[in-house]
């Protein structure tokens, strides 16, 4: 049998020895990586980030790692992007004037500075802390990386712009902060959330184990 590779793929960003750290945990034993060769050749592979959309752009393209990501993306094979991550597979951000990966369509826009909950109470930006997450199961079929998930699940969220996407069925969950907020989409073998599991504990771990499952059970 061929050994499963998994690729973690290294933009620069803080959160990832966090995410390879979580993955080990659940019994993953992934390659964190610049390499294109590493990357292509991977069966799945994850797409961390954290801090601006620039930054994590320009690392990419330094490391020509873009037409890699994107032809990954593409391939079928099960890619998982996480917070930046997931908001640079868009094709555009007010963060910052490189565009993003375009695999998914639609931009990233920052949070309204006038944003409030339900009862007028003015939010802060960054959305940062523990929200639920609602999955949208009545529009669009539930993943498996997202299966058994219970609607209402708390996970950890960091970040002052959110994902609005072309096309409401690639939008998997959403989280409410004074807007409902794209918490996670879900694009044919590709899949985002806008939360860290890394940070997010047991519920957490629970979304990289059933990559990992999802992941190994692919042709």
């Amino acid at each position: 049998m061929t050994e499963f590779r998994l690729a973690i793929i290294n933009t620069g960003a803080a959160n990832i020895h966090s995410v390879e750290k979580a993955v080990r945990i659940v019994g993953g034993d992934p390659i964190v990586t610049t390499s294109a060769d590493e990357i292509s050749s991977a069966d799945a592979a994850i797409l961390p980030g954290v801090g601006a959309n620039d930054a994590v752009m320009q690392q990419l393209v330094d490391r020509e790692l873009i037409e890699t990501i994107r032809d990954f993306a593409s391939s079928g094979r099960p890619l998982l992007c996480v917070c930046l991550g997931m908001q640079i597979l868009f094709e555009s951000s007010e963060e910052g004037e490189l565009p993003g990966l375009g695999v998914l369509r639609g931009r990233v826009v920052r949070f309204p500075s006038v944003a409030a909950n339900s009862n007028g109470r003015r939010l802060k930006v960054p959305h940062m802390g523990w929200n639920k997450v609602r999955f949208r199961d009545d529009l669009v079929t539930r993943h498996p990386v997202f299966s058994g998930i219970e609607q209402g699940t708390y996970f950890y969220f960091v970040h002052s712009y959110h994902c609005v996407a072309d096309d409401a069925s690639d939008i998997a969950a959403t989280s409410p902060h004074g807007i409902e907020v794209c918490a996670a989409v879900v694009h044919d073998n590709v899949v985002g959330t806008q939360f860290h599991p890394e940070k997010s504990g047991r519920s957490g771990l629970e979304i990289y184990s059933k990559f990992l499952a999802y992941a190994r059970r692919r042709p």
